[in-house]
This record gives structure tokens, sequence and C-alpha cells, in this order.
């Protein structure tokens, strides 16, 4: 059985794809391949969301309750990066910040599950404490605020 050419480079095949899109050849499509490319486009970018938000809100959980400042910056420079990442993610995928409340919610119970069990010491608040908002959570410095009040929880 020979092999098609997006089993052989697939590569070689997204060139030739858009080249027949753009030249309207339709007819020699390979439209089974191509869906199945279209959809994952949009499954690794909901994934991207969710994997940057939980290594954010990881980070964010040690900068906040772990008592360890010889680790703050290197933290920080995470935070940092994550942020800077989600924003060229919402920036390229607009539509994913519509997502952003259902991702946040994954993304803190895989957090906080992750760093209970990796330091087990810690009390860890079990709900997000702070403004869960996009532009919040991508910009505040939430360790240089007052601790939120837990009343009402």
């Amino acid at each position: 059985m020979t092999q098609s050419l997006y089993e052989q480079d697939i590569l070689l095949w997204a060139e030739d794809t858009v080249a027949k899109l753009k030249a309207r050849d339709f007819e020699h499509l390979d439209l089974e391949h191509l869906i199945e490319e279209v959809e994952s486009l949009g499954i690794s970018q909901r994934k991207e969301l969710l994997t940057r938000l939980t290594r954010l809100l990881e980070h964010l959980l040690k900068r906040l309750y772990v008592p360890s400042p010889e680790d703050y910056r290197g933290w920080e420079n995470t935070i940092r990066e994550q942020r800077r990442q989600l924003r060229f993610l919402l920036e390229a995928a607009p539509s994913l910040k519509r997502l952003w409340a259902v991702s946040f919610d994954r993304a803190w119970q895989a957090a906080y599950e992750d760093m209970s069990d990796a330091y087990p010491q810690i009390p860890f608040p079990s709900i997000w404490p702070y403004e869960g908002e996009i532009e919040v959570v991508l910009t505040a410095n939430f360790w240089e605020r007052e601790p939120p009040s837990h009343e009402g929880h």
C-alpha cells in the first residue's frame, strides 16, 4: 500500500494543500486529513491555554504560600513568562477568551492538586482567593497585596 503525501511528509502535504486552496483546486484536496488538521489546531490551542494557565497558577501558589525567599525570583520569572505566553496566545486566538472561566477553573483544580501533593505541609486555599478575570490574572502581583479576607467562603 502506497503512503499518502500526508503520511510521508506532513510539511510538504501542508504546503501542497495551501497551494491547492490558493488555486481553488478543491477537487484534489485531501479533505479527510485537512479536516483532521483543522480540528487538531483548535484542540491544540485550547490545550495550550489550559497548560500555560495551570503552570501560571502553580507558580502563583508557590510564590504566595511557600515560604522560600531564595526561590521567589525564579517563580516570579516563570510567572512573567507564562503571562507573556498567555497574552501572545490570546492575541493570536482571541476566541479563547470565551473559554477563560472554564479553563481557569480546570487549571486551578490541577494546580491546587499538584501543589498540595508537592507541598503537603502548606495549607493552600481550596479556591482561588483573588479575582480570576483575564487582565487581573495576567498582570497582578498578588504577593504584593494584602491577603484577601476569607469571609463568606
